[in-house]
């Protein structure tokens, strides 16, 4: 007949007694109180690496913490490994949404470009040693403080833009812009009222419920044109589209008008001389010296809203 082996836990769990008697040497009376003695009591102490303290009031059938923890320890399953970090899969997935998220970005001061993460807020030209702002900025009351940066600029309803220059990578004009405003992508306008500035930007987008005029010339890539405007525009191409509306001076290589638009102004279109590098070189302003615009020596043209 084979024999079971029984754990010391599960040898105090069926008989405490006996437990006692094999493991420590102990014998309990019929007070089930008992005490440690002979060999029992030595490796206790040793053990324990001092003197059993109440040794001799000790219960019976009572399992040391020790041996316990020690038993625990031995038969708790044992916890999953946590997977590696750079698992093949995983560190794929990593580098490429690192990749996806970051940006080429260029010097204001040398132009020489460089890859920075898509969660920086800032970085240092390597050329130049140039500060070069990445935050992206939303104004939502008064803000007179000029704004340099390669990130976004979003004005608010409620916003009121005094800055006398303003440089970012894209902009939403929702509020009153006072200054001027260079976007290296997209200048999206969606604001009621005059906009005394300068707007330079690859794409200018007037939305539907815009309807704007301009003191001072446009000048983009392209131009599409959803809400109203009046003003002067230089760009490669102007698009406006149905239910828009466009007055003033516009050059532009190429112009359509979608059915339920409208322009009326003069227009001067094909010009072979109109090369792009002419037409954004009052685009980019200089932004190692920024002044504060004036405003006293323009003459202002009031176009009638149409």
């Amino acid at each position: 007949m084979q024999k079971k082996e029984l754990r010391v836990d599960e040898l105090f769990a069926s008989d405490p007694e006996r437990a006692d008697a094999v493991v420590f040497g102990r014998r309990t009376g019929p007070s089930r109180r008992g005490f440690l003695g002979g060999s029992g009591l030595a490796a206790m102490t040793a053990a324990v690496g001092g003197t059993v303290v109440f040794a001799d009031a000790m219960p019976g059938g009572l399992m040391p913490a020790a041996f316990a923890q020690d038993t625990q320890k031995k038969d708790a399953p044992a916890a999953p490994a946590a997977a590696p970090a750079n698992s093949s899969i995983l560190g794929r997935f990593e580098e490429f949404w690192k990749k996806q998220r970051s940006s080429v970005i260029e010097c204001f001061d040398c132009k020489r470009k460089q890859q920075v993460c898509g969660t920086a807020t800032s970085t240092i030209c390597p050329s130049c040693s140039a500060h070069i702002d990445l935050r992206d900025y939303k104004i939502t009351s008064g803000f007179s403080r000029s704004i340099r940066t390669r990130g976004d600029v979003h004005l608010t309803g409620k916003g009121d833009l005094g800055s006398s220059s303003v440089v970012c990578r894209s902009a939403l004009i929702e509020g009153r812009l006072r200054g001027n405003l260079h976007c290296d992508d997209t200048a999206t306008i969606n604001f009621a009222g005059k906009i005394p500035g300068r707007i330079s930007a690859r794409r200018v987008i007037v939305e539907r419920k815009a309807d704007i005029h301009c003191f001072r010339r446009v000048n983009a890539e392209s131009i599409e044109i959803k809400g109203r405007m009046s003003g002067e525009i230089v760009a490669q191409t102007v698009t406006i589209q149905k239910k828009g509306a466009l007055e003033g001076d516009v050059t532009a290589r190429a112009i359509s008008v979608e059915k339920g638009g409208m322009f009326s102004g003069q227009l001067i279109i094909g010009r072979a001389d109109l090369t792009q590098g002419e037409l954004l070189q009052e685009q980019k302003p200089d932004v190692s010296h920024v002044q504060e615009s004036d405003f006293s020596g323009v003459t202002t043209r009031p176009l009638p809203a149409t």
